[in-house]
């Protein structure tokens, strides 16, 4: 028998000095790894190169693992053997790291495919192919854009006969998920992830239109999901290898037309003794429907992910972020903590009308008004597959040509307010308006009041505000225990002498996790204080009294500019007409309910 190998690598992302970022322990699965190990795996199992081909299927994240470049291709240079090396799920900032993979593996004669948002964004919404992607058809790179679950055997076949084309693009052929493969990593694997947690996509697609979404324009705006069937054999086979703690990766599962038949198993598989726990991301009106956040926590949602974006209601629009309502935000975040659920919220910087000024007075409105718990901070970027860079691309519009630079950390475009040295400082800075001492306390006080543990702050504060203060990289790309390897940097920079490097690296280390630990220990302290505090559960503030009717409340948020007094005074009207519908047909319902 012949033996075909498919490698299946992650590729990681170089940090500011070059070195690829890597981890004991990364925090954040894969879906794309996943997905395509199960697919894959599938391929084998159903010999789809015939009954005297073997396929052997490796996956690796490079976050946590050095790849074995050498190995690989010497595996499948033997004689007897061939194969292909898929590097998936390669977003913008991890293509220069995914090319100087490639080019490794084809100076080998190694055949490699290239898929993810970069390559799928950029062949759906550019006219021309970019120069990166021209770069990766002339070192004989496969480009695969769109999902592979229908198109991978192909792919393989093609590869297998020597006949594959350059480009696989199946952007307008999105398949349904009913019946498909699910994700899955076998155990050795997901044990290399904080708490053993792995991934895994209910659905996909969002209906939403963010100017600055690449999900829309790759994963398409109709929502396709999995049946609930699919979902409780996914969850049996996590349980039966002790894996209970997943990411779930839908942009928006509040979206998922099978929501509610996704909940009620889950919640019958809790019944029964095997439940899991995981974190949903979902659009800023998802409580509004009826019985959304109430079934998600019955079913395990323990964290959930908001894409808040600002207070500001001329940032929102200026981001065609429409279906975000300031006078929702409230009310939407009380319903999240009333369910017990830790809310995690994104917010972007750097839309055209923000200064350090305005940035810093919106962050202090968000701390006093509105009970999130946990705020993630990225940058304003036109990321490949995005109407803002399709938009930049066609107008000319001058844009940092190097692709690592588009990790939502770095300054990558020109902003009308603020030099790039202003909008870099004042990235760096909004962690720390943010994570005071004192809001961090007040925090963990409002979970108490809501009945959660402070310790699940404690846990949360020290990755989220602790991966950009002490590891300098953004939450998404962190974990822990940083590896940095001397012999895998950026080809365009210098290896330094290891006489050199490993000192340096040594007393790096040392020192960074020492004021980790210093603050570890003092918010520590701070949560046991709390803890033990007898009026800490009749703790109360603005932010957690509740909403009644918020269009009627004084808030700074409300009063900011133009486009927020607009917006109150719609949701005014909307209220009245609300009321007045109501009263009408309750006058229908009994004609004489408001008669002497």
């Amino acid at each position: 028998m012949r033996t075909f190998h498919i490698e299946i690598i992650k590729p990681s992302h170089y940090d500011k000095d070059g070195y690829v970022i890597q981890w004991w322990k990364a925090w954040i699965p894969s879906n794309s790894l996943a997905c395509l190990n199960a697919i894959a795996r599938a391929s084998a199992e159903q010999q789809v190169l015939g009954s005297d081909v073997a396929i052997e299927v490796n996956a690796y994240d490079e976050m946590n693992i050095r790849v074995p470049v050498e190995e690989i291709s010497a595996k499948i240079g033997q004689s007897g053997h061939s194969g292909l090396v898929c590097l998936v799920g390669v977003q913008s900032n991890q293509f220069p790291r995914a090319m100087a993979l490639a080019r490794r593996f084809r100076a080998a004669g190694v055949p490699v495919a290239i898929g993810g948002f970069h390559v799928s964004g950029s062949l759906a919404m550019l006219k021309e192919l970019s120069p990166e992607l021209q770069e990766a058809l002339d070192l004989g790179v496969i480009l695969f854009a769109g999902e592979a679950e229908e198109h991978f055997d192909s792919l393989l076949c093609d590869v297998d006969n020597g006949a594959a084309r350059l480009i696989y693009n199946y952007m307008d052929d999105l398949p349904n998920l009913q019946g498909q493969t699910t994700p899955y990593l076998p155990q050795r694997l997901v044990k290399r992830y904080d708490g053993v947690v792995s991934s895994f996509d209910a659905g996909r697609g969002c209906p939403f239109q963010c100017s600055f979404c690449t999900i829309i324009n790759v994963q398409g705006r109709k929502s396709r999901w999995r049946d609930a069937d699919d979902i409780e054999a996914f969850v049996r086979k996590n349980r039966a290898d002790g894996i209970r703690r997943f990411f779930v990766t839908d942009d928006n599962f509040a979206r998922n037309k099978n929501w509610e038949a996704i909940f009620d198993r889950l919640i019958a598989l809790r019944a029964e003794g095997c439940g899991i726990d995981f974190l949903i991301q979902v659009d800023t009106l998802a409580h509004k429907i009826p019985g959304f956040v109430e079934k998600a926590a019955r079913a395990g949602c323990r964290f959930v992910f908001v894409g808040l974006e600002s207070v500001n209601a001329e940032n929102l629009l200026q981001m065609k972020k429409n279906q975000n309502r300031i006078t929702e935000y409230r009310k939407m975040f009380q319903a999240w903590k009333s369910a017990g659920v830790i809310t995690y919220a994104g917010y972007i910087m750097g839309l055209p009308g923000d200064t350090p000024e305005t940035l810093k007075r919106d962050i202090e409105i968000v701390q006093r008004e509105l009970p999130v718990d946990v705020l993630e901070f990225t940058m304003l970027t036109p990321l490949p597959g995005s109407e803002d860079h399709k938009n930049g691309v066609e107008a000319g519009t001058w844009m940092d040509p190097d692709l690592n630079k588009y990790d939502l950390e770095s300054v990558t475009i020109g902003h009308p307010r603020m030099s790039a040295d202003e909008w870099q400082r004042a990235y760096r800075d909004i962690w720390d308006w943010y994570y005071t001492d004192e809001h961090v306390e007040r925090i963990m006080r409002r979970n108490v009041a809501y009945g959660i543990k402070p310790v699940k702050i404690w846990h949360s504060v020290l990755q989220v505000y602790g991966a950009p203060k002490f590891e300098g990289v953004h939450p998404q790309q962190c974990g822990y225990l940083r590896r940095k390897d001397r012999l895998e940097r950026r080809p365009d920079m210098p290896r330094p002498a290891a006489a050199v490097f490993y000192p340096l690296y040594l007393a790096e280390s040392a020192a960074k996790y020492l004021r980790f630990g210093a603050y570890a220990w003092k918010i520590h302290r701070m949560r046991k204080r709390i803890a033990r505090d007898p009026e800490a559960k009749s703790y109360s503030d603005l932010a957690i009294t509740p909403v009644i009717d918020a269009e009627t409340e004084t808030l700074e948020m409300f009063a900011l500019n133009d486009q927020a007094r607009a917006a109150v005074e719609k949701a005014r009207r909307q209220a009245q007409e609300r009321r007045q519908r109501d009263i009408l047909a309750s006058n229908e319902a009994d004609p004489l309910a408001n008669t002497g």
